[in-house]
């Protein structure tokens, strides 16, 4: 909208700043005022006709409004200095240009009297006291540095760069299935999901261009050629935030990405310049320095990532690991091999029956309700019935009477099973909440779920559940939750882009501090004298193995903490439970000393 000029005319100002007789109709600001208010309109025509020269003054006010952008002019006169047929009028323009900025500054009109009337003496500087009569003004935009994404050392995850997407628009490919079979030929080494049969059904299909995938510069430069030969095939470059380390958490980062991209752009700088006839900038009249938007800073640890990523993809079975600080809730690594990739996130969100691993919250339960510590000598047979279910240890192993602690790391089925049994129908429930594992998280930036662990009235499926078969279902982001809370001492908030809170729904009862005394000991026997002592060499681990029997055979979990490292290893259908141990230790192997 056009603002009116704003006209000051108080009466003792102006009566001071005036030296001469000026008649009050006939004086200067008067004509100034006409003037200022046509400029201020963008009536170019009428205020040019207030000038001496409007021949000259309309090209140059029309052009200030033009190359400025402007959106509105306020325009307020001050005092006037008149010495006979002469006199400047001070002025202050405030312009409103586009995307709210605003530019104020003042100067001063030329003023003369010719045959009694006053009229503005045409110059450049009616417009703005440093522009010359050949120049004009030119708004100009600088882009503000896009934000950009570290890991929590402040290396670089995510920087600004260029992708090239590739698209196919069936109606100008020709020979559809040769022009597909050509493309698929030439993506596949980026993209393995890329097929043929793929691009022809789903091009055919779309109206207009289909996109068929997106590369980075690096990747895009060497197929270059090969894609412009390709009939019915556009390559379009865009902005974005582009990995690093394409290897490093590429689905985490692919979601961070989705997450942070609408505030990567910050505030763009402005400037007003004066161009002269050759169109050369010769002047600043004004600068507005962009304002990038911060960096964002994702909790994950590089040379834990890049360690826990080495150890799943030694691993032909879908295997998955994530790591999390207990001390804050950070998640500092989310692993998983190619073969786990196929499913999507499922580190974070796949659920599984946690095995033997889940007897860290059967213990945590029994010892709550005072059925056992870790010394009371509770009875681990080969089998045991319960109900009308009959449960074995491994290959039917018997320990006899021995203190819980030595069941728990000689992993006896049928101590927990039995103490099972002996519970409140939702007292596993409870327990497992207290240690993370239920409730459900929203962590901005990455998809979860932690598990499900249901009451249960039946005697064969508490019993069941007991030893983690039954009902119970976790993920490994969940069982790295329950770790880290025994590591802790309560149940942690996990967290991955700073300053992005988490939102928890669902209650988390408080663990004692018995629960969590008689727990400890009992993990790093697991690995001194139990069924993890592979592991032994790699610190002070303390830990938990499970194998949960499913449809064509088991699944391997390790799960545990050493320091301020918590953990979760997966190795679906891996058989013994050894295996997710040696993934663990290839990852803890290959970390810096210092970790």
């Amino acid at each position: 909208m056009i603002q009116r000029i704003l006209v000051v005319m108080a009466l003792a100002a102006t009566a001071a700043g005036v030296t001469g007789c000026t008649p009050a109709a006939q004086g200067p600001i008067p004509a100034a005022a006409g003037f200022a208010a046509a400029f201020a309109a963008a009536d170019v025509t009428a205020a040019a006709a207030r000038t001496d020269n409007p021949a000259k003054a309309h090209p140059a006010l029309a052009d200030a409004w033009a190359d400025l952008q402007a959106t509105s002019l306020t325009a307020t006169l001050g005092s006037a200095r008149v010495s006979g047929d002469t006199a400047t009028v001070d002025y202050t323009y405030e312009w409103q240009l586009p995307k709210d900025r605003t530019w104020r500054y003042t100067g001063q009109l030329q003023m003369g009297r010719r045959g009694g009337d006053w009229q503005v003496r045409w110059t450049s500087t009616d417009i703005h006291p440093r522009l010359g009569d050949t120049q004009t003004m030119s708004l100009r935009t600088t882009p503000a540095p896009r934000a950009r994404v570290n890991e929590h050392a402040g290396s670089d995850v995510l920087v600004p760069g260029t992708v090239y997407r590739v698209r196919l628009d069936a109606a100008s490919a020709g020979n559809i299935a040769t022009t597909a079979d050509s493309l698929a030929k030439i993506l596949q080494r980026f993209d393995r999901t890329v097929t043929a049969q793929a691009i022809a059904e789903s091009s055919t299909a779309t109206k207009g261009w289909y996109l068929v995938a997106t590369l980075r510069q690096d990747d895009y430069e060497q197929v270059r050629d090969g894609l412009a030969a390709i009939p019915g095939v556009s390559v379009r470059d865009d902005a974005e935030l582009v990995s690093v380390d394409k290897d490093f958490a590429p689905d985490l980062i692919s979601q961070v990405r989705k997450t942070v991209i609408d505030e990567v752009d910050g505030k763009a700088g402005w400037s007003v310049v004066t161009v002269n006839a050759y169109g050369v900038d010769t002047d600043v009249l004004t600068e507005t320095p962009p304002q990038p938007a911060p960096s964002f800073t994702v909790s994950l640890d590089r040379p834990i990532q890049t360690a826990a990523q080495a150890a799943v993809d030694a691993r032909v079975e879908q295997t998955m690991m994530v790591v999390i600080q207990p001390s804050t809730g950070d998640i500092l690594a989310v692993s998983q091999n190619k073969a786990a990739d196929r499913d999507g996130p499922i580190a974070t969100t796949g659920l599984y029956p946690p095995g033997s691993t889940f007897k860290i919250v059967t213990a945590a339960a029994a010892i709550e309700q005072g059925l056992a510590g870790p010394e009371t000598p509770v009875p681990c047979p080969g089998r045991i019935e319960i109900g009308e279910r009959s449960i074995p240890n491994y290959d039917e192993f018997a320990l006899g009477t021995v203190p819980m602690s030595t069941a728990f790391a000689r992993s006896c089925n049928t101590t927990f099973a039995k103490l099972a049994s002996e519970l409140r129908p939702d007292a596993l429930t409870n327990a497992a909440a207290a240690f993370g594992i239920g409730p459900s998280y929203q962590v901005v930036g990455l998809p979860t779920s932690s598990g499900s662990v249901p009451p249960a009235d039946d005697l064969v499926v508490r019993t069941e559940d007991g030893f983690g078969q039954g009902k119970v279902l976790v993920s490994p982001f969940g069982m790295a939750l329950a770790a880290a809370a025994v590591a802790h001492g309560s149940a942690l908030v996990p967290h991955l882009i700073a300053g992005r809170e988490t939102t928890v729904t669902g209650d988390r009862p408080a663990v004692s501090a018995d629960v969590v005394a008689g727990l400890r000991p009992m993990m790093r026997s697991v690995v001194t004298s139990g069924t993890a002592e592979r592991i032994a060499d790699q610190g002070e681990v303390y830990g938990k193995t499970g194998e949960a029997e499913v449809e064509g055979g088991s699944h391997a979990w390790f799960v545990g903490y050493r320091g301020d490292l918590a953990f979760a290893t997966l190795v679906v259908r891996g058989g013994s439970s050894d295996n997710a141990v040696a993934v663990t230790r290839d990852m803890f192997a290959a970390l810096p000393e210092d970790y």
